[in-house]
């Protein structure tokens, strides 16, 4: 009985937090103080906003008119066009996490990533339905479309902006300075990790190259 009262608890609060996310997308400011500070997020939340906002990137490749969207299967892989969404977005969460700890943010890792998910609400709720309505509209109607489209992706970067403000309890001046420091850090992370395996790439050659001139002598 107890566990049961306790699970419902949590499926409540889970359901709680996804509907929060409409009210953090209409008052960001408010929103994404509430959301950290009084704890109104949670994970399991964060996570469903991300998987759908995958799932409708997946499905916009299928039902999306062609005339919107042109798709050649077999160069496609599904994969890596997952990971060219969830990578950037983990260099953005470790990044901006790792700058603004060293002055004075007060968002934890785990915040800046629930944040940022939260952020991204805008994008499954309008590329969905626009995704069909691509199906029933004209050539001459396409940049009514493309407006739409644009404007998921404006509303979530300006969202993100403001959450990163709130998490962080910074200035907009000193958010929009480390949203700029924070690209530079993607960029930089990048590159410490394409030469990383750049040096493990070398560094498997070598005893590769090693192993078969010790074979050749023996």
């Amino acid at each position: 009985m107890i566990a049961s009262l306790l699970n419902k608890q949590k499926f409540q609060r889970y359901i709680d937090s996804l509907k929060f996310a409409l009210y953090c997308i209409t008052h960001p400011f408010d929103g994404f103080w509430d959301l950290t500070h009084e704890r109104r997020g949670t994970y399991a939340a964060a996570n469903t906003i991300l998987i759908l906002t995958l799932i409708v990137r997946v499905m916009k490749l299928r039902y999306t008119s062609f005339i919107f969207l042109n798709v050649y299967w077999e160069e496609l892989n599904i994969f890596l066009y997952l990971a060219s969404i969830v990578f950037p977005l983990s260099l953005w969460v470790v990044g901006n996490w790792g700058l603004t700890t060293l002055f004075d943010g007060k968002g934890r890792l785990g915040q800046v990533y629930m944040a940022t998910c939260y952020a991204i609400t805008p994008y499954p709720l309008i590329q969905f339905p626009l995704m069909i309505f691509s199906n029933f509209v004209t050539v001459d109607e396409a940049e009514f479309y493309a407006v739409l489209s644009m404007i998921s992706l404006i509303w979530a970067a300006l969202l993100m902006i403001a959450a990163m403000s709130q998490i962080h309890e910074y200035t907009m001046r000193k958010t929009l300075l480390f949203v700029v420091f924070s690209l530079f850090a993607m960029l930089v992370i990048i590159f410490i990790l394409m030469l990383f395996f750049s040096m493990i790439t070398q560094g498997i050659a070598y005893f590769i190259s090693l192993g078969r001139e010790i074979l050749f002598r023996l």
